[in-house]
């Protein structure tokens, strides 16, 4: 069975917040729908904040019947939940990703926006380049490390997809730049294929070079998801060192569309950004010559 190229749980989201407006608009608060709809309350709270992995058809039937929505509405609804109870291609690499996955969300983003400091963006490494990061400290088998490379790839997918691919946007900290990472010369490969992967019309990568010297959100990277419809948030993820973490609040998320916003005034046009990796790529390959 193929894996859906959307995500389960931003489709969950999605009609765990319908459902939500649908009683609403019907006036009734969650315990006298619960009451009626002899769902617990509990339930019913998890439903519409997302917090079940699977909505019970006879639930959906009693909500949309006590809501009294449409037969069209109703379908949809219907769609969502069979929809949210699929799982997608990173449900094989949990060992990997752990729950609440990143690539999860970002199957489904239409604009994705990453600031990193340190490396270059996961959906922007080479092979070589991830599998030298997995590899510093030498704290995982190889076979894990080859499963975490394949995992990484896999992410890469949704930027060269003929369906609606997601528009790119990195602001990379020159630092990351020119880290060396793994073997002499994966830098300069990683480099090169930045250079030449950033020629794509939905890809903008801007670089932020030491002269800009301290900027907002210096040190702290992260990735912003926004989505194509409406009812679909946008929401922040952070790496930490045991996993990432999801922020959702809408005043957290405008914290971070924000200082996304002065990084990015401050880097470099994405045509100098460009100059400046092509320079620090021969830099590197000079490097190894020698």
């Amino acid at each position: 069975m193929r894996s859906p190229t959307y995500s389960p749980t931003v489709r969950r989201r999605r009609l765990g917040m319908q459902l939500r407006r649908m009683r609403e608009a019907a006036g009734l608060t969650a315990t006298e729908a619960s009451d009626r709809s002899k769902i617990p309350r509990t339930t019913l709270g998890k439903i519409e904040t997302a917090e079940t992995q699977k909505v019970q058809s006879g639930h959906l039937d009693r909500l949309v019947e006590l809501y009294k929505a449409p037969y069209e509405e109703a379908e949809a609804l219907r769609q969502l939940a069979r929809d949210a109870g699929d799982k997608g291609w990173w449900w094989r690499y949990r060992d990997v990703f752990g729950h609440g996955a990143l690539p999860d969300f970002e199957t489904e983003a239409s604009l994705i926006k990453t600031y990193e400091v340190a490396t270059i963006p996961g959906l922007l490494q080479t092979p070589e380049y991830a599998a030298g990061i997995f590899q510093a400290g030498n704290l995982t088998a190889s076979e894990h490390i080859d499963r975490q490379v394949e995992a990484r790839m896999r992410r890469r997918e949704i930027l060269h997809r003929h369906e609606r691919p997601p528009q790119l946007w990195a602001v990379i900290d020159e630092a990351a730049l020119r880290r060396p990472i793994g073997s002499p010369g994966v830098l300069a490969g990683q480099l090169d294929y930045l250079a030449r992967i950033g020629q794509n019309a939905n890809i903008h990568i801007q670089v932020l070079p030491f002269s800009a010297g301290a900027y907002s959100g210096i040190g702290s990277p992260f990735t912003i998801l926004e989505f194509p419809e409406p009812l679909d948030p946008t929401i922040v993820y952070t790496d930490t060192v045991t996993g990432g973490q999801f922020e959702e609040a809408p005043e957290d998320v405008e914290q971070y569309v924000v200082t996304f916003g002065h990084v990015q005034g401050t880097a470099a046009s994405t045509v100098r950004s460009a100059q400046i990796i092509e320079g620090i790529r021969e830099e590197s390959t000079h490097g190894t010559d020698t």
